[in-house]
């Protein structure tokens, strides 16, 4: 099998560099490089990207042997159907590692035609490092790369306003782009740049925060005969992800004039203000997942699928979400709705298999930030507990007990979290467990037993289901509570 290049796949269009990338990782390529490639097919974006690799190991050569080349698989289920797409992604027209040729990094600063810096350097990239200075070869942290490549564009176009960039990074952390900027105007204070450049910084380039979404395997190195054999030509690059994709800008109409994301069919919202979406993310999607693992495990399933599958189990969670989460967000209603069923898709996914085990670690600090604020805020609005988080908290609690039937469970969290759970389950009634976990502020931020009856319910909930099983104990729970 030949070699995927662009003259063998007959796609030797050059295109202006318009994006500069940090980052050549699945999820981008995947998320950010496919949307690109879309916009430049289907609405004249016209629109090339450079990819730096941020770290000094990558994969930046072997994306310039393919000459920028590669294909994406997408596979999922979209309203009970199942959707299988493949296509060749062409937008990137080169890779750079810094690390090996600084100075043509630094030359991209000087291209006319960029218009838009992207990032996903993973969560623990924004961030500061003291030790980096203007002249480094290359720095260390991304926000320094970053800043030289800034300043470089400053002075080359002598201030000009009109070429300041729009920078939107993907990591996932909250108000990314105003972490980002923060660090900037840092290096320019640390490296005591001209005051006009932090001037062009603030007034000439504009900074977006977003939250991003689609599960992204990546490589698929299980099945990859099965993928090449669908190929004409040899890909090392194959990526595969799932059907489903959301893109939260916070922007106003300029950014929709600089790129025309109403020009194709995919699931990307420019909004003033992102904090909705990501509410209704972290509550329904990850407060899903939180809110099934332990019950789930218990009740005797091994993945995210079995689970939204059962006949049980798959209606307790949508109990939850439809009935206890949804109530309890800001959004309108048919929207939250409309996510909570692609939610459910996205769980159905035969094609990829989500371990309950594998999304087990630190489930206490997850439930603090994903369920406790949906089980708080109901019991605030409606003067009553949500019995299914309710139900859920105390598999949670039962399930840090570590055994289970005779079987070890797939506890993962800090030493001192599952000892002091395993201390307290010494207790001799379920009331006293319940108790201690309710009131330990290290936990929740807070004593949870000054929530009206849920320290009485969780104790129920935990008897039944030490007596009686997972299913049998929520009938009852649910006709006693």
């Amino acid at each position: 099998m030949e070699k995927l290049t662009r003259e063998n796949a007959k796609l030797t269009e050059a295109l202006p560099i318009k994006v500069v990338q940090f980052g050549e990782g699945n999820f981008l390529r995947a998320f950010v490089d496919y949307i690109i490639d879309k916009l430049n097919k289907e609405a004249n974006f016209n629109a090339g990207v450079a990819v730096i690799q941020p770290l000094a190991g990558g994969l930046v050569e072997m994306l310039n042997e393919q000459d920028g080349l590669y294909n994406l698989f997408m596979k999922g289920v979209k309203q009970g159907e199942e959707i299988q797409q493949q296509r060749t992604i062409s937008c990137i027209q080169k890779g750079i590692n810094p690390y090996k040729d600084y100075d043509e990094y630094l030359k991209l600063a000087e291209e006319e035609s960029l218009e838009f810096i992207i990032s996903n350097t993973t969560e623990a990239g924004i961030a500061y490092d003291d030790s980096d200075t203007l002249e480094g070869t290359p720095h260390k942290s991304f926000p320094a790369k970053l800043t030289a490549l800034l300043y470089r564009r400053f002075k080359h176009f002598n201030a000009d306003a009109s070429k300041g960039l729009t920078i939107i990074p993907c990591e996932l952390i909250n108000h990314n782009a105003d972490t980002l900027k923060k660090i900037i105007l840092q290096y320019a204070q640390l490296w005591q740049l001209e005051d006009e450049f932090i001037s062009w910084i603030d007034n000439s380039n504009s900074f977006h925060n977003t939250l991003v979404d689609r599960i992204v395997p990546g490589y698929p190195k299980d099945d990859i005969e099965a993928y090449q054999s669908q190929l004409e030509f040899e890909d090392k690059l194959i990526v595969s992800a799932e059907v489903f994709l959301l893109w939260v800008i916070e922007g106003d109409e300029k950014l929709k004039a600089k790129i025309p994301f109403d020009k194709i069919d995919e699931n990307i919202v420019v909004v003033k203000d992102m904090q909705p979406y990501r509410t209704r993310k972290v509550r329904i999607l990850n407060g899903a997942h939180t809110t099934m693992v332990p019950f789930s495990l218990l009740f005797g399933n091994e993945t995210v699928k079995e689970t939204v599958d059962d006949s049980f189990t798959g209606a307790f969670v949508k109990e939850a979400i439809f009935n206890e989460i949804i109530p309890t967000l800001s959004l309108s209603e048919e929207e939250l709705k409309t996510f909570a069923e692609e939610v459910l898709d996205r769980f159905r996914n035969p094609f990829i298999k989500h371990q309950l085990a594998s999304i087990a670690l630190n489930s206490i600090s997850k439930f603090k930030v994903r369920v406790l604020p949906s089980l708080l805020v109901f019991q605030t609005n409606c003067k009553r507990l949500p019995l299914h988080l309710v139900f859920a908290f105390a598999c949670l609690i039962r399930f840090y007990r570590g055994e289970w039937n005779n079987k070890v469970l797939p506890v993962k969290d800090d030493e001192a979290v599952i000892n002091e759970i395993k201390r307290i389950w010494e207790n001799h009634s379920y009331q006293e467990i319940s108790h201690a976990v309710l009131s330990n502020e290290k936990f929740w931020d807070a004593d949870l037993t000054e929530v009206p009856e849920l320290q009485e319910k969780v104790a129920l909930a935990l008897e039944l289901i030490e007596t009686k099983g997972i299913e049998e104990a929520y009938k009852n729970f649910t006709e006693k509570a």
